[in-house]
């Protein structure tokens, strides 16, 4: 079996970048960390981003934070997914931070959030708390894209959710909003400010939202690629 090793420049197609992810399958991400040099955290709470950096190196990803997508190259999105034993996603997923102001003629087709899911690599790994960091495995990934169903699921949300946020109603959204996709505050405290739009069109400051698929999308796209039996 070749010795696996991380690649060390952005993968040039998706061949590559999928062969590359099917042999991180089965890996703990202790195992991962030590062969590529790093040392795991105990746990996630300072480092909760960890397990999505460690990824990123293995792949090869290049836009780190900025907000083409992680292999952009490809139109690729790396996300990964923390399931529990029975594969169903134990939290919800990130996408991008929402635009809070300047929304003027925004459609679905030109938004950030149809741009990061346009092509999606995702890559379960063991989430359950029980199971120490290190010893978590990667599961199996998956190439996605939207089906013509899934993509008119997130449009209706994220239309409902942006014609509240454009008519000054930011602060009623709730994380109830939206069948697949939700809104919520998104700021590592809560004096992380950033301008809106108020209810008669004044500016005012509100935390930053950002937009995150519900778990009950993200599992139907698992179970229907994985054929994971639903409870």
């Amino acid at each position: 079996m070749p010795e696996l090793h991380p690649l060390l420049s952005p993968p040039d197609s998706e061949a590559q970048l999928l062969t590359q992810a099917r042999q991180l399958a089965g890996y703990s991400l202790g195992e991962l960390a030590t062969m590529a040099g790093l040392v795991a955290p105990r746990d996630l709470k300072r480092d909760k981003g960890w397990i999505g950096v460690l990824l990123e190196i293995w792949l090869g990803a290049s836009a780190g934070s900025k907000p083409e997508q992680d292999f952009a190259a490809l139109g690729v999105e790396l996300k990964t997914i923390p399931v529990d034993s029975l594969g169903r996603p134990l939290e919800t997923t990130f996408v991008c931070v929402a635009p809070l102001t300047g929304n003027t003629g925004v459609t679905w087709e030109t938004s950030h959030v149809r741009h990061k899911l346009k092509r999606v690599l995702w890559i379960p790994v063991e989430g359950e708390r029980s199971i120490p960091l290190a010893e978590r495995r990667v599961g199996s990934p998956l190439l996605w894209s939207p089906n013509d169903e899934e993509d008119q699921q997130l449009r209706l949300d994220w239309e409902e959710l942006m014609d509240m946020i454009v008519l000054g109603h930011v602060e009623r959204i709730t994380a109830r909003h939206g069948e697949v996709l939700q809104l919520r505050p998104k700021a590592a405290n809560a004096r992380a400010l950033t301008e809106a739009i108020g209810a008669h069109g004044e500016p005012i400051l509100t935390l930053p939202r950002g937009f995150y698929l519900k778990k009950n999308f993200t599992r139907a796209l698992l179970e229907r690629h994985f054929l994971f039996q639903p409870q």
